[in-house]
């Protein structure tokens, strides 16, 4: 596997049902609250996770992907550079199929750890973005 090939983009999209977006923002001007409500109204079950919100789009927020009682799939990731490692590395903990680095979010050393441990990674792109390609 690699990262960002358009295999493991399209499987992602199809398969990964279940979707922790860690950074997701209450506050509508972010782009987290936007992609997160479009993936909610695409049929995905979307997970907010961020310390500092009770509760994005209807559902309820954890402080951590730890913290989640079900099986997360995606991990979609919309933090800074400097934080997606940890991230990732608890992504991988939790065993999530995938990591997803937001456009702008990029640490070479955590998709390659994520990869090495069986994770479909792809990284500084715009879910969205991509869902509307694959999906039309």
């Amino acid at each position: 596997m690699q990262i960002n090939d358009s295999q493991i983009i399209k499987r992602i999209i199809d398969e990964c049902r279940v979707i922790a977006v860690v950074g997701l923002s209450s506050n509508p001007m972010r782009a987290s609250h936007g992609v997160a409500g479009y993936m909610k109204r695409q049929g995905y079950r979307v997970i907010p996770v961020n310390p500092n919100e009770t509760e994005v789009h209807g559902e309820r927020a954890y402080p951590t992907l730890s913290e989640v009682p079900e099986k997360i799939e995606l991990v979609d990731v919309f933090r800074r550079s400097k934080e997606a490692g940890a991230v990732v590395d608890e992504a991988i903990k939790i065993g999530a199929r995938a990591v997803w680095l937001q456009e702008g979010v990029i640490d070479e050393d955590a998709a390659k750890r994520a990869l090495d441990a069986g994770l479909m990674v792809v990284m500084n792109r715009c879910w969205l973005k991509d869902h509307v390609k694959v999906s039309h």
